[in-house]
């Protein structure tokens, strides 16, 4: 199978798990059935006889078989399966069309090298979006202090930032800390500003991570060499900003929108 390559844009391979539990064809159901009930993670998988896939077992293939009888009985051997360098939105288009969650991944011999889920998906999305504000904000920089920066993606201990905005809101709270359970979340923005970590996108993002005992996070990194006044760490330093324990967690009632929305309903009535 012979696929034109074209990395302009993210492909499969950029973004499919690579380590991929399997099962053979040879494995019983109840087996399969176990290994399904003890995983947070899984709802079926790719059976594969040295590494070659052969079809897919899921739960509902189980629920039409007796305990004892091997899998390759009941598995799908008709599979939709995407390329290492099939484009991440033609793989969406194949998910969104097919009504599955996952598609495993196999090279030019048949052989299984990953799986790409719909959260893969969106995580892709949501990381081609980053650059494109991490560039916006350079810009910005490089204009209003006539300097070149440069840009840098590393992790970076949240420990370590100094936080650019006082509040967060406790209902977005839990929308970031669900993103980061799926591994959905966008990366920081962090302006490295000689060697002091400004924090300035990604504050629901790094509260939720430290409410899960996350202690270092990816990030976008804009490097200042020789560290410049910025009117962000002015506002921080004005507001007692020095650390991720200092940002408010303001109850989701007091959020300007649904207040907003409250007032509506009021004037209605």
């Amino acid at each position: 199978m012979e696929i034109a390559s074209d990395r302009s844009k993210p492909q499969v391979e950029d973004y499919m798990t690579r380590d991929v539990v399997t099962v053979s064809p040879d494995t019983t159901v109840g087996k399969v059935a176990n290994r399904i009930a003890e995983s947070d993670n899984h709802s079926g998988f790719p059976v594969c006889e040295r590494r070659r896939v052969e079809g897919f077992i899921s739960a509902r293939d189980l629920l039409v078989a007796e305990e004892d009888d091997p899998i390759f009985k009941v598995m799908t051997t008709d599979l939709l399966v995407a390329h290492p360098e099939m484009k991440v939105t033609d793989a969406a288009r194949v998910i969104l069309r097919s009504g599955i969650q996952k598609l495993p991944v196999v090279d030019d011999a048949g052989n299984l090298v990953g799986i790409i889920s719909n959260a893969d998906v969106i995580r892709s999305q949501i990381e081609r979006a980053t650059p494109e504000k991490v560039g916006k904000l350079v810009r910005t920089l490089e204009q209003i202090h006539d300097i070149e920066l440069r840009q840098e993606r590393r992790t970076v201990p949240l420990g370590n930032l100094t936080p650019t905005q006082g509040r967060v809101y406790a209902d977005e709270l839990e929308g970031r800390r669900y993103e980061l359970e799926h591994g959905l979340a966008e990366p920081l923005v962090v302006i490295d500003n000689g060697g002091a970590l400004l924090l300035a996108d990604g504050h629901h993002r790094v509260l939720a991570a430290d409410r899960l005992s996350i202690d270092e996070m990816d990030a976008y990194v804009i490097v200042i060499d020789r560290a410049i006044d910025l009117g962000m760490a002015r506002t921080a330093a004005k507001e007692g900003l020095e650390s991720i324990d200092d940002i408010e967690v303001v109850d989701y009632a007091r959020h300007p929108l649904v207040q907003t929305t409250k007032r509506l309903q009021s004037e209605e009535e």
